[in-house]
């Protein structure tokens, strides 16, 4: 895996850690159709808490964290809460979950009630299957880390740091993420209120794809149209059902 000047690194995980995107399977035939993976906008992605920071942050009020901004911070602390928010609509975001196995819980979480689809990778394919193109933006990956918002601090205060923190709740989640922030370092004013729901980036599927697991839930009919699918967009990799499909084994061998 190598590092270039779109792509930055921020308490990343081994590059042999294993990914896993759970998702429905419209979601994978646009992945397909588009080559492309989507990045949702951080202020939609369920969790309220997203771009936000633990109190101890807000009693310091926000000192080192947009050191562009310290007047304006300095003239009024409730500009920091308004630009936060503003921010969750100028941050987009693709989460991975880590984890040698499947997540029993990923898969109730994330698949839809027809059968759902885990795309299977390690950190390495992630990053490196991105398409190096003209698009000007920088790419952040990093692991998520899970903290206590009523006594934890996050010491690295810079824009993107919220978005790399989660409360302990969600610390079953393993995430990891690939991180597009457009933040200005202009005028307040300059703030979109009307930024797309999301944004799609190129990627070498045959790169990042190692393989394709289909849900435990999913009706049979499922796992044979998935196949057709992968061969029909020249998918190379494997298609599996998942393992926690398996019957359990109630005798010894040969009894």
């Amino acid at each position: 895996m190598s590092e270039t000047d779109k792509w930055k690194f921020h308490n990343p995980p081994p590059q042999d850690a294993v990914l896993w995107r759970y998702m429905d399977f419209t979601k994978f035939i646009a992945l397909l159709e588009r080559d492309s993976l989507f990045f949702a906008r951080a202020d939609i992605l369920g969790d309220p808490f997203e771009g936000s920071l633990p109190q101890k942050n807000m009693e310091e009020r926000y000192t080192n964290l947009l050191p562009e901004l310290q007047e304006a911070i300095s003239m009024s602390p409730f500009l920091v809460s308004s630009l936060l928010r503003q921010f969750t609509r100028l941050t987009w975001v693709s989460c991975w979950h880590e984890g040698n196995h499947e997540s029993e819980a990923m898969w109730k979480l994330y698949s839809s009630a027809h059968g759902g689809i885990a795309i299977k990778t390690d950190f390495d394919a992630f990053v490196s299957s991105f398409n190096t193109g003209p698009s000007s933006e920088t790419i952040h990956f990093g692991r998520v880390q899970y903290l206590d918002y009523a006594t934890d601090l996050i010491l690295e205060d810079t824009p993107l740091s919220p978005y790399l923190h989660k409360r302990k709740s969600f610390e079953h989640e393993r995430e990891v993420r690939a991180i597009v922030q457009d933040v200005p370092t202009g005028q307040i004013a300059t703030l979109s209120q009307d930024a797309d729901i999301g944004i799609s980036y190129g990627v070498k599927l045959n790169r990042l794809v190692q393989e394709v697991v289909i849900d435990p839930f999913a009706p049979g009919w499922l796992y044979t149209l998935v196949k057709s699918v992968a061969t029909r967009y020249k998918l190379d990799a494997p298609i599996v059902k998942s393992s926690l499909a398996n019957a359990p084994i109630w005798s010894f061998p040969n009894e």
